[in-house]
């Protein structure tokens, strides 16, 4: 199956999963992930149409960032460690994956040295397992109460991975907790640094149910590529 097939596959099944929740493909932006991609096959998806890439690593996205142009957008979607972060705000467009309040500080202030305001989405371990990074989701209001004081960060909206291997019903669960999180956050008071437009959560094996529980931004990383080398 081509490139083109699996990605017109995905938007199929995206269709029919967003049209549940009276939404359709348009409202869903899908972020391919191009993890032991090869700069050439990230060329054929952006040339069959994909307009966001994530990658999760700093060093392995830097020679693509650099040399595919015109550049599509990048997304951050791993764990950031804080002596990358200065990299990661010079290549990316959006970090997705702030999971402590340091590392949010860290954006902030590389961000004011290159004269921008960084997009970035709070992690959150929704499901609780203990080797996930993100914030409890018990603290997710508190930790942005701090972190849209940070001059040169806005915060997007909120990012979650579901349980590995876990049944149907223990999935949706977790995706509906994670809207309801989002869902308020979006009525906080809160009107500098905020805006609560992205609730990134599904991948490749779960996304039609994370958009049937309310996430407009998904991972796509086999279900576009297949394996990876």
């Amino acid at each position: 199956m081509s490139l083109r097939e699996r990605l017109d596959l995905v938007h199929g099944k995206i269709e029919g999963a967003a049209r549940k929740t009276g939404r359709s493909l348009k409202d869903i932006t899908v972020v391919a992930v191009t993890k032991g991609v090869s700069a050439d096959r990230v060329t054929e998806a952006k040339e069959a149409g994909v307009a966001v890439f994530g990658e999760n690593k700093v060093q392995e996205a830097e020679p693509k960032i650099l040399n595919i142009q015109p550049p599509p957008e990048w997304h951050l979607i791993g764990h950031l460690q804080s002596n990358k972060v200065k990299q990661a705000v010079s290549l990316f467009q959006m970090i997705q994956s702030v999971d402590s309040v340091r590392v949010a500080k860290e954006i902030s202030k590389e961000s004011q040295a290159l004269s921008r305001c960084m997009p970035v989405l709070l992690e959150v371990n929704v499901s609780g397992e203990p080797k996930k990074y993100g914030f409890k989701p018990e603290e997710v209001y508190t930790v942005l109460e701090e972190i849209v004081k940070l001059p040169n960060v806005k915060t997007m909206g909120l990012m979650g991975i579901g349980p590995l291997g876990a049944s149907e019903q223990v999935l949706r669960d977790s995706f509906k907790k994670l809207k309801n999180i989002f869902g308020v956050c979006k009525t906080l008071k809160i009107r500098e640094n905020l805006e609560m437009k992205y609730l990134s959560m599904g991948m490749s094996d779960d996304f039609e149910m994370a958009i049937e529980e309310g996430s407009n931004m998904i991972r796509i990383g086999r279900g576009l590529f297949g394996g990876r080398t």
